[in-house]
């Protein structure tokens, strides 16, 4: 039984309310003045002999306890790391070239290299006695860097969360040298670490950066030194980073499914440190995570792996896998989500996720994307429909260009008008005007899913709604939807306005489009064969693209209905249906 079939078996179910309901966007504001100028002055303040002299203080001689990491790392990165490579997606080096101040490094493997995430990957590579060579020839590296700099590239207070959580979990390896030099180098700096994020913590970004650098906080109090004053302070500002960077229904605030992964992986930790120190993680915080978990389930297809949103990939089914089992939670994936925003339909073998929000605001997410009433569809571990994805953390990986592109409303499986994005995406990243409120009303009734949603991010503009209707059979063999254009507002419509409706398909997807210009026959390989049939516009056949697990792009397909609606709207219908 795979994983999702487990999950799905057992746990709480999520409620369905019945009728409509009304998404508005949040805050559509990055940080204020005040924050960034009080961000500017915190880190000045660390190049001064104050900020050093509140650094000091006692340093422990070993650790009280040692986490055992409940998340499997990628053995075959673990492996380039033995074999003398550092490799990351957006980034390869050898290892005796490898420098942590290296001003040309990506900022996203830099953050991985200075992390110690990587010790993960090493570890489900090598034992301790074969591993820790390498990662304390690593370790002296950076604390000849570091130890006594305090840097943004180094010191930032995320990467000291995750940091203390990778080094208290793998001392084994970075601490098992009978060198008494080295080992108190790096519990020295370990405590000095904890003592700045105790002090900066509140000041890391709002959402994942602050969550990271709390549990860093709690992590230190529990394993490190600090006792129970620092944890009573770690803990309340990690409920505080919660309450903030959650939705209720456990979703983050930026709606990046990529980022929901890090942080189930990151929470999941914190409870391995509980673990370790004898403590019951609080009842508010383990709350969370079971809701995180069900969350992240929510926007995963039939291979296990993640759906593409907010510039994220698939990642990879075996770290989705592995994060929800290291969480040690049981529960479905949440179907009728209310903040988070993403809608799941299943019957049997299909699944269906459909964006039914607005974009997350600029203070949860930069490089949010225009994607609102596009889905993904599965048939049992075949991705058909997908979007055309992003870099995910490796945003260095692909050309600005491509990764701006894969941002815009074309490059996801939904309706475009006048050839616009439905929430305008400026040539600085941010994103304007657009999409500000999302009716939703979902029916189960009949053991046949139905959703019907609409957006108002063309009214202002064109005075169109999109509203989007969409249907699973009962046997999953069948995805009936409708696209509706409909006449709202006191703006003129233009008449002769183009539209496209774009279904992206995966590289897997072979297309025949049938004698009448009317459909298309999907052969999926390894898989069944799907029709396609459009009502209301022309179908065209065009190039796509799919960015992989590992930020690779692929070429694909795409399946386009267009046309021109009249000022008194459109109806395009279509069909997906399973042929054999």
């Amino acid at each position: 039984m795979s994983l999702l079939e487990r999950i799905d078996a057992t746990g709480r179910e999520d409620e369905i309310e019945p009728g409509k309901r009304l998404i508005r966007a949040g805050d559509d504001r990055g940080m204020s003045l005040g924050e960034r100028l009080s961000y500017r002055l915190h880190r000045l303040a660390w190049k001064t002999p104050f900020h050093a002299l509140r650094l000091r203080g006692k340093f422990p001689l070993k650790l009280l306890a040692v986490p055992k990491d409940p998340i499997a790392g990628d053995k075959a990165a673990g492996e380039a790391l033995l074999g003398g490579a550092f490799v990351h997606p957006s980034h390869s080096a050898l290892l005796d070239q490898l420098d942590f101040n290296d001003p040309a490094l990506p900022p996203d493997a830099s953050d991985h290299l200075q992390s110690f995430a990587w010790l993960r990957d090493l570890a489900a590579a090598a034992t301790r006695e074969r591993g820790a060579k390498l990662a304390e020839g690593l370790m002296q590296r950076w604390l000849l860097c570091y130890a006594d700099q305090v840097s943004e590239r180094a010191w930032r207070a995320d990467l000291w969360g995750r940091r203390i959580l990778f080094w208290t979990a793998y001392a084994p390896y970075i601490l098992s040298s009978p060198d008494l030099v080295h080992r108190s180098a790096v519990l020295n700096t370990l405590a000095r670490g904890a003592r700045h994020l105790e002090r900066g913590a509140d000041k890391a970004p709002p959402g994942l950066a602050r969550i990271a650098a709390w549990s860093g906080v709690i992590a230190a109090a529990l394993v490190v030194q600090g006792g129970p004053a620092r944890l009573k302070t770690g803990e309340a500002g990690l409920a505080r980073a919660l309450a903030t960077s959650l939705h209720e229904d456990g979703g983050l605030t930026s709606r990046s499914p990529f980022e929901q992964l890090q942080l189930v992986e990151l929470l999941s930790q914190l409870r391995a440190v509980y673990i370790a120190g004898g403590r019951e993680m609080p009842e508010a915080t383990a709350d969370a995570l079971a809701a995180a978990v069900a969350a992240l389930l929510a926007v995963t297809l039939g291979d296990e792996a993640l759906s593409s949103w907010q510039g994220g990939n698939p990642v990879s089914r075996r770290r989705v896998i592995a994060a929800c089992e290291g969480s040690g939670v049981t529960t479905r994936p949440l179907r009728h989500a209310r903040g988070w925003g993403y809608q799941r339909i299943a019957a049997k073998q299909a699944i269906v996720v459909l964006d039914a929000a607005p974009p997350p605001p600029a203070r949860a997410m930069t490089g949010g994307c225009a994607s609102t009433l596009a889905f993904e569809f599965s048939d049992g571990p075949h991705r058909i429909v997908v979007n055309c994805g992003g870099v995910g953390a490796a945003k260095a990986a692909l050309p600005a260009e491509l990764v701006h592109g894969l941002r815009t409303t074309a490059a996801h499986s939904t309706l475009t008008l006048g050839d616009r994005n439905s929430t305008a995406i400026h040539e600085d990243g941010s994103l304007g005007k657009g999409v500000a409120e999302v009716e939703l009303a979902r029916d189960e009734s009949g053991g046949v899913p139905r959703i019907e949603a609409s957006h108002d991010g063309y009214l202002r503009r064109f005075g169109l709604v999109h509203q989007r209707r969409l249907s699973l059979s009962a046997d999953g063999r069948a995805l009936e939807g409708d696209d509706v254009l409909i006449p709202s507002g006191r703006r003129r419509k233009a008449a002769g306005l183009a539209f496209a409706a774009r279904f992206h398909l995966h590289p897997s997807v072979e297309v025949t489009t049938t004698a009448d210009g009317q459909g298309a026959l999907l052969r999926v390989r390894g898989g069944a064969v799907w029709q396609f049939r459009c009502r209301g516009g022309r179908l065209a056949v065009e190039d796509s693209l799919w960015v992989d697990g590992d930020a690779r792009p692929h070429a694909a397909l795409q399946l386009v209905v267009a046309g021109e609606t009249p000022p008194d709207g459109i109806t395009i219908s279509w069909t997906f249906k399973r042929a054999a």
